[in-house]
């Protein structure tokens, strides 16, 4: 990485971007907000990379629920012995839907009945874009139930190839699913339109009013993750991403909520590479790091 581009990560310039445009709200204490780091792209055990979390300042991290005892043990010992909060991923890649569905709804019990440490919230991978309204409806109507029973706070996540992977296919969703609690991860949306959502205002903003967990990686029109956020030419969306999470905090800090963020900026080929050296372009754990401690200068006093 060049030195013009390193020297955005510092905490002058953090500083500046967290104060562009601030929101007009009051800044919460830190109890308030919850930052989870991702282990996707780590190449380590789990215990390190926990370590590695913490050593970071992040409050928690997200993980896809254990399937087998061995990793289930791993897990919450690495929790427990760096205390690190969790937040769980749960879905399915099976293509029969029955099958599909079974596996997901199996996993949704177990994160919610079996879980050492109670989890921050559940985050969904629910259902497939090809799947219909009233099969992926399935997936709703039993999260809902879950949670209602357990107390976890149940979301589904606005993802390319999942049932809300578009903002105009996610808008009858949640018009006609009241109990429908997203993760807002815009980025897919935006990949998807081909733009920043500028002609689906109305959408945009119901889906703020329904999103319950904030997964803050930057997409753009092409694209569902900038090459580095810090970069300039990305500044637009940017400051479209914040602007839409400022809406959610605003509405959470109002009710008394607990506020969630995974920083999620991916590895290679979420990161953008070098052609034929697979290079990334930029370092996806500093960039995780970056964004972590600029939410903490926007949101936390």
């Amino acid at each position: 990485m060049n030195t013009a581009i390193a020297g955005l990560g510092t905490l002058s310039a953090i500083e500046t971007i967290a104060k562009e445009n601030a929101p007009s709200f009051e800044k919460v204490n830190a109890s308030s907000v919850k930052i989870l780091a991702t282990n996707w792209g780590y190449d380590g055990t789990v215990d390190a990379f926990c370590a590695a979390a913490k050593k970071e300042g992040y409050d928690g991290a997200e993980f896809w629920w254990p399937q087998n005892q061995k990793d289930h043990d791993e897990l919450f010992a690495a929790l427990k012995k760096h205390d690190l909060q969790v937040g769980f991923l749960c879905g399915s890649g099976l293509k029969d839907y029955a099958a599909h569905l079974d596996f997901f709804k199996k996993s949704i019990d177990a994160a919610t009945t079996k879980s050492e440490i109670k989890p921050l919230y559940i985050n969904c991978h629910s259902g497939r874009d090809h799947f219909s309204y009233d099969q992926n409806k399935a997936f709703i109507d039993h999260t809902s139930e879950a949670s209602e029973k357990s107390g976890i706070p149940i979301y589904h996540e606005t993802h390319r190839a999942r049932m809300l992977f578009a903002a105009h296919i996610a808008r009858n969703f949640i018009e006609k699913n009241p109990k429908l609690k997203l993760t807002l991860d815009i980025s897919h949306w935006c990949n998807v339109a081909e733009t920043l959502l500028e002609d689906q205002e109305e959408t945009v903003k119901l889906a703020l009013s329904r999103a319950g967990h904030i997964h803050a990686r930057i997409g753009h029109p092409e694209g569902p993750q900038v090459n580095d956020p810090r970069a300039p030419e990305w500044e637009s969306a940017l400051k479209a991403h914040l602007a839409w999470w400022d809406v959610v905090v605003e509405r959470k800090i109002k009710s008394g909520e607990q506020i969630t963020f995974l920083t999620e900026f991916g590895p290679p080929h979420y990161m953008p590479t070098v052609p034929f050296t697979n290079q990334p372009l930029a370092n996806q754990w500093e960039i995780n790091v970056f964004m972590m401690h600029l939410l903490r200068k926007r949101y936390i006093k």
